[in-house]
């Protein structure tokens, strides 16, 4: 086994990324006060070549100069866009086709590999730190999302936790209507 050189590894061009074709999943940072957990799930959504991350509330956005740190130019090959509140955010995608889920702890969850076919397009809420998805966001959406966890501790770092899902949910949607671009044909 050899480690690959930069060169090596294939990847589009970042000024490609935006005309390539998406997986039907969108995020939504709400509340999110760290910028480098921010960073951190740009970063995420660029590997996962989602659709879109939407700021809402007081998350921080690209234009600080520290989610560059964990971004690492991500910021610049994922479509964004800021949002004061959450909730019309919610109801637009809802309107617009989305099936809305958030990524919490709730007394009912779903894992995100077990999502069905209609569930998509997804648009994923994840939450604060330390309150997580707050309850009235929570009212909005249409099912929540819940990783699987066997230590003592009962939550995930955001951006971590994040990670999974969206993994699992395109991992999902791929096996459910292959690779982007490619509907209707299963890998």
């Amino acid at each position: 086994m050899r480690k690959l050189s930069w060169d090596e590894i294939e990847r589009p061009a970042p000024e490609d990324v935006p005309a390539l074709p998406k997986h039907p999943v969108r995020l939504i940072v709400h509340n999110v006060r760290s910028i480098h957990n921010v960073g951190s799930m740009f970063r995420t959504s660029d590997a996962a070549r989602i659709e879109h991350v939407h700021l809402t509330g007081f998350t921080g956005t690209p234009e600080h100069k520290d989610l560059h740190k964990t971004a690492l130019g991500a910021q610049d090959s994922v479509e964004w866009s800021q949002h004061d509140e959450a909730r019309p955010l919610l109801r637009d995608l809802s309107d617009a086709g989305y099936t809305v889920a958030a990524l919490e702890q709730t007394d009912h969850t779903r894992h995100p590999d077990a999502v069905a076919a209609d569930a998509f397009p997804l648009a994923l809420v994840v939450g604060n730190e330390v309150r997580g998805v707050e309850a009235d966001v929570l009212d909005a959406v249409d099912f929540a999302l819940e990783i699987p966890q066997h230590g003592a501790k009962i939550s995930l770092n955001v951006g971590v936790a994040y990670g999974i899902a969206v993994y699992d949910l395109i991992r999902r949607a791929r096996s459910l209507f292959g690779p982007p671009g490619d509907e209707g044909r299963t890998e």
